[in-house]
């Protein structure tokens, strides 16, 4: 594992490339802000507005948005509604785990304090159950049911409602390193991010799970998507995680203050909605050797936050520390027990990465805070 020389983050982040000097891809997108002229993207956020404003007649629903409640919901929804005086409907997915009382608070606040209605999916509980326990066991994706919900149904939903002016936060891949080296206004693409790819319905029928329970998963026709005109929102404005952060905290947001201390978070504020899903996204630690701890602490280095000295000592405290509670809530929903559940967990971690020591837990070969010995 190489590490980039400015932030945190390891080369085996999928689509992630260095430079001759060792930086990353988004260390580099980031210090290219300063040559963007963001008065300039806004006249075309502006323009691009005024193109969709109204055109569902008064009262009528001129854009949309994909929520889940959280900080960057929050900045989303206010951006349109207050500053550029659209009218948004909210397209959301739940992900049927146990909530936190912060993320139960967050989805009434957004549609309370901006006054927005939300459309919710709720999700086939029964295929959910049985494709996380396949997609887990096979393939390390147990949310893939829900993840692949997520970037389709605001799709149907956008073309039923005649809103083409489907809003998403940021530009994942182009943001924090990935496979999109082109910065673009447009999300069309997103859905084939690697996130949630589709998989063939044969793979995904069985175990009392019918073509009928997965009809909302398939994107809806090239036909109707072309109608669609998504956009990514940090396009448009200077995307910082931190500063929506902090505009949501005004306008009701809450974070997980007195509530959790997740032991492989660096922030209380990110991915807050539930305990469960997070087992999810940590799944990058086994496989490629970083989790949340060094997500964060990358973007903190590129906001100016913190050096990378000091973002070090977190990363090896908290990445590789699943939180239990994240772990129990999964397993009460698969029906696993929690030796059955590490057990799984031990195939994926990548014997390229990893070795076990003395006392059989998983440690990374060569981690950041042993870089330079």
């Amino acid at each position: 594992m190489r590490y980039c020389k400015k932030c945190t983050m390891p080369d085996t982040r999928p689509g992630i490339t260095f430079d001759s000097e060792g930086v990353c891809s988004a260390c580099r997108h980031y210090e290219n802000r300063k040559n963007v002229d963001w008065d300039a993207r806004f006249k075309e956020f502006e323009a691009y507005c005024n193109k969709y404003r109204g055109m569902n007649g008064p009262g009528g629903y001129d854009c949309a948005v994909a929520v889940s409640g959280g900080k960057d919901s929050h900045f989303q929804v206010w951006m349109l509604k207050e500053v550029m005086h659209m009218n948004p409907i909210l397209f959301s997915v739940e992900d049927n785990f146990p909530m936190t009382q912060a993320g139960i608070h967050n989805l009434k606040n957004i549609s309370e304090e901006f006054g927005c209605t939300i459309i919710s999916c709720k999700p086939n509980i029964r295929a959910q159950k049985v494709l996380m326990r396949k997609f887990f066991e096979k393939y390390g994706k147990p949310t893939w049911y829900v993840d692949r919900l997520i970037y389709t149904f605001p799709l149907h939903m956008a073309a039923k409602f005649n809103t083409p002016m489907l809003c998403y936060g940021e530009n994942v891949s182009f943001e924090y390193g990935g496979c999109s080296d082109k910065e673009t206004y447009s999300a069309m693409d997103q859905i084939e991010n690697g996130v949630a790819v589709g998989f063939p319905m044969e793979e995904l029928v069985g175990d009392g799970v019918t073509e009928n329970d997965l009809s909302l998963t398939l994107a809806p026709s090239a036909e109707e998507r072309a109608k669609l005109d998504p956009f990514y929102m940090s396009y448009f404005v200077p995307w910082n995680s931190y500063k929506n952060y902090q505009i949501a905290k005004a306008h009701g947001f809450h974070d997980l203050t007195h509530e959790w201390d997740r032991t492989h978070h660096a922030e209380n504020f990110d991915q807050i909605d539930s305990r469960a899903y997070l087992v999810h996204s940590w799944l990058k630690y086994p496989k490629f050797g970083h989790a949340a701890a060094t997500d964060y602490t990358a973007r903190y280095i590129r906001y100016g936050m913190m050096t990378r000295e000091e973002a070090i000592p977190i990363i090896k405290a908290r990445d590789g520390k699943l939180d239990p509670l994240c772990v129990r809530d999964f397993c009460d929903f698969c029906g696993y027990t929690e030796s059955e559940f590490w057990k799984i967990m031990d195939k994926f971690y990548n014997r390229d990465l990893f070795e076990k020591n003395d006392c059989g837990e998983w440690v990374l070969k060569h981690p950041i805070w042993e870089e330079n010995k």
